[in-house]
C-alpha cells in the first residue's frame, strides 16, 4: 500500500471513519464529511451492491481513490434483519440507541434473551466511478445478540453483540482487539492484501 496515498473513506459515519483511520493508518484519508459530499443513496439489495454504490459515488464526487464499506448485523431468526437496513432499522432518521431498542424488543418478542447473529462487512475500493475491476473484500464475525446492553465503546449494535469466544460485548473489547477480530477488521486485512497486490 502506497504510504501516505490520499484516499477517500466514502462515509460520513463518525464511528466508522474513526475505525477506518486506525485500520488504514498508512493512507492519508479524508471522508465525505471532510469534503462536504452528501452520502450516496443506498438502494441496493445486498451489502455488496450498497458498498459498490457508495464507492462509485465517492470516487465520482471526490476524484480520489474511494474506499467504501457496507456492513451490518444479521439475525437469522429475525428473517435476517436488520441486515442491509442496520443503520435505519428503527426508521430513516433513527440513531444507534433507537436501533438497539428495536432489536432488543424484537429479541424479547421472539421469547428469548439472546439469538445467534453475525456481523458482516463488505469493503470496495475503486480508482474512479468507471473502474471495471473494483477491489472487493469481506469479513464476518459470529456471536449472539442479547437483550442485555453492556460496554461503553464501539457504535451501532456493539453493546448488544457478544462475539463467540468472548464473555463480553463488542463494546467492552479494547479498540485494538476489536479491530483485529471484527468483521470490518477481517475485511480490511483482506482488502489491504489485495490492494498491495494490485
Amino acid at each position: 500500500m502506497q504510504k501516505n496515498k490520499k484516499a477517500l473513506i466514502a462515509s460520513s459515519n463518525k464511528g466508522k471513519i474513526k475505525e477506518f483511520q486506525k485500520i488504514f493508518s498508512e493512507l492519508d484519508l479524508v471522508s465525505l464529511r471532510d469534503l462536504e459530499i452528501h452520502d450516496a443513496i443506498e438502494d441496493g439489495l445486498s451489502f455488496l451492491e450498497n458498498a459498490i454504490l457508495k464507492a462509485r459515488h465517492g470516487a465520482k464526487h471526490s476524484e480520489l481513490y474511494s474506499i467504501a464499506d457496507d456492513s451490518g448485523l444479521v439475525v437469522p431468526d429475525l428473517n435476517f434483519q436488520p441486515g442491509i437496513y442496520s443503520a435505519r432499522y428503527a426508521g430513516e432518521n433513527a440513531n444507534d440507541k433507537l436501533n438497539r431498542e428495536k432489536l432488543r424488543a424484537s429479541i424479547a418478542n421472539f421469547g428469548k434473551e439472546s439469538l445467534d447473529a453475525y456481523y458482516v462487512c463488505i469493503i470496495v475500493g475503486m480508482h474512479d466511478e468507471n473502474d471495471p475491476m473494483p477491489i472487493v473484500a469481506s469479513g464476518k464475525i459470529h456471536g449472539k445478540v442479547s437483550i442485555q446492553e453492556s460496554g461503553e465503546g464501539g457504535f451501532g449494535y456493539d453493546k448488544l453483540f457478544y462475539p463467540d469466544g468472548y464473555d463480553m460485548s463488542m463494546a467492552s473489547i479494547s479498540a485494538d482487539i476489536k479491530n483485529s477480530i471484527s468483521h470490518r477488521g477481517i475485511a480490511a486485512k483482506q482488502f489491504i492484501e489485495k490492494f498491495r497486490a494490485n
